[in-house]
């Protein structure tokens, strides 16, 4: 029987002026071969809410500082259950929406706030249109992003 450890997060779904989604590329230190795509974020500090998560998780892995009311209401939510290190996550987590504004100032990411566990285990950083999603053959998750991404873009691009 596998014993879940229940996790609370946030995740942010951080759009650029094209609309494309910014994804991170990792992999489960105990399993080098199970390789995947992923939005920011990640477990809540006990006692602080999804949107303060957000924001702090925002920060640490893209260097994107913003106060908890520019995210607004959570877009999506679900329950996931995941293996990460040799231990079995039943995750709660709620997914925040942020569009880039467009512009000349154009936003570089900055993962010098990744602890040790991020640093060890993603290697790269890209950002994907909604019809590259429908088509890669990578893995990413959640698996229902282009559709909730072109549900939340209108249906557009």
């Amino acid at each position: 029987m596998t014993v879940f450890t229940p996790r609370q997060a946030a995740r942010v779904l951080l759009l650029d002026a094209e609309d494309r989604v910014l994804l991170f590329h990792g992999w489960d230190p105990a399993r080098p071969g199970h390789r995947y795509w992923f939005s920011p974020g990640g477990g809540l500090d006990p006692g602080e809410s999804s949107v303060v998560g957000a924001v702090r998780e925002l920060a640490e892995e893209t260097g994107l500082r913003l106060a908890p009311e520019q995210l607004g209401a959570p877009v999506w939510e679900e329950t996931t259950e995941f293996s990460f290190g040799g231990r079995w996550y039943r995750q709660q987590q709620e997914f925040f929406l942020f569009r880039l504004p467009a512009g000349p100032s154009a936003f570089e990411v900055d993962t010098t706030g990744f602890d040790q566990i991020e640093r060890d285990s993603i290697d790269e950083h890209r950002w994907w249109s909604v019809a590259e999603l429908e088509v890669t053959p990578e893995r990413f998750y959640p698996a229902e992003l282009p559709v909730l991404l072109r549900g939340l873009l209108g249906g557009e691009r």
